[in-house]
């Protein structure tokens, strides 16, 4: 038998990984951070437990890498959700109920994101993470920013504070009154994005099927989104 090529030992490679980052969302949205072990991952993904170790420094490294996928996307199907738009402020009303979303939808995954990224080593500069990036700049961009590089930080720390707001035991904020300060922040009608009350993007947290976001047709998807980008023209609020 001849050795396999470079170009597939790099595509198991990346699905090894993904098979990884899949499983880390599933049982760590449905048993919680503790009680999910690297050997629960592993088993669940169908890899050998050393294996973990060879993609991923850790679990919390593993599980904040996943749930960056998740926000990824989350936000790309939102911001490509029918009907297509180019209309910056449009898109900017997507971009913030679909992260406002994430909180109302995967709360445990949120919570345990949320605490990861306080911990001393920060958040994890990971490929899901350049990806999220990449489309909240793009957003800021269309938007009409004069000065994307300070602007995106400041709508990425206004989401993540929001997020975190949301989901403060004992004390959350209603989404509701955090989507109306965001909205008034960045000068939208209420009726653009996806409303409270309206079907919302990506379904429910009961209901969504994790596994698309790593199916070939969304891998493709995701290509396709990074393709229309680089050709798309900036438009201006």
């Amino acid at each position: 038998m001849s050795p396999r090529s470079r170009s597939v030992n790099e595509e198991l490679r990346r699905r090894s990984r993904e098979k990884l980052l899949q499983a880390a969302l599933e049982l760590v949205s449905a048993h919680g951070y503790e009680a999910t072990t690297l050997g629960d991952i592993a088993d669940r993904a169908g890899s050998a437990r050393g294996l973990v170790s060879y993609y991923f420094p850790g679990k919390r490294q593993l599980v904040q890498s996943a749930v960056h996928r998740l926000m990824a996307c989350t936000l790309q199907e939102a911001l490509e959700r029918e009907p297509r738009t180019e209309d910056g402020r449009e898109r900017m009303a997507r971009a913030i109920d679909a992260i406002l979303g994430l909180a109302r939808d995967h709360p445990v995954l949120m919570r345990q994101h949320m605490a990861g990224i306080l911990q001393a080593e920060g958040f994890v500069q990971c490929p899901e993470q350049q990806r999220l990036a990449e489309l909240l700049r793009d957003t800021v961009s269309r938007y009409g920013s004069p000065d994307p590089a300070t602007d995106y930080p400041m709508l990425r720390a206004l989401l993540m504070g929001s997020v975190y707001a949301a989901l403060v035991p004992g004390v959350p904020m209603p989404p509701a009154t955090l989507r109306a300060e965001l909205f008034k922040r960045y000068r939208l009608d209420w009726e653009l994005g996806f409303p409270p009350g309206a079907e919302a993007p990506g379904g429910t947290s009961g209901e969504e099927d994790l596994s698309r976001f790593f199916s070939p047709q969304g891998r493709e998807a995701d290509a396709a989104g990074r393709a229309g980008q680089a050709g798309q023209p900036r438009q201006s609020k």
